[in-house]
């Protein structure tokens, strides 16, 4: 299973997906089609076979699309039975209400993952 490592654009985060579990999902979220950027990674998902998945969401901006295939890309991983754990480190800004909210909406509709909540400022 290959590594999958897209650069970051205006409209599309920084994606560094490792086949040994390591995921990390960072900028904004907001491409010009949704399923063509999000395929790819939901279709590696199911794939992985690392038993324990740390994955780091940073995301400073998802529009309505981009969080519905961001849920499914979370409950592939949720449902894949090669993973014993799952632990979704979700990073949001210190004023941002409404992506902690996203991350607690993604964290009930999923059975095992485990949501570690990480508060940051905006550096000057």
């Amino acid at each position: 299973m290959k590594n999958i490592l897209f650069e970051p654009t205006t409209s599309t985060p920084a994606i560094n997906f490792r086949a040994d579990g390591r995921l990390l999902m960072e900028g904004r979220s907001l491409p010009e089609n949704v399923l063509k950027f999000y395929l790819p990674l939901i279709e590696w998902a199911n794939q992985l076979t690392a038993q324990v998945v740390k994955f780091d969401i940073n995301l400073e901006y998802i529009n309505s699309a981009s969080s519905k295939k961001i849920l499914e890309l979370l409950k592939v991983l949720d449902a894949n039975n090669h993973i014993k754990e799952l632990i979704v480190n979700w990073h949001y800004e210190h004023d941002d209400e409404d992506a902690l909210e996203n991350g607690q909406i993604f964290e009930d509709l999923l059975r095992r993952a485990d949501f570690r909540y990480h508060e940051y400022t905006e550096a000057a």
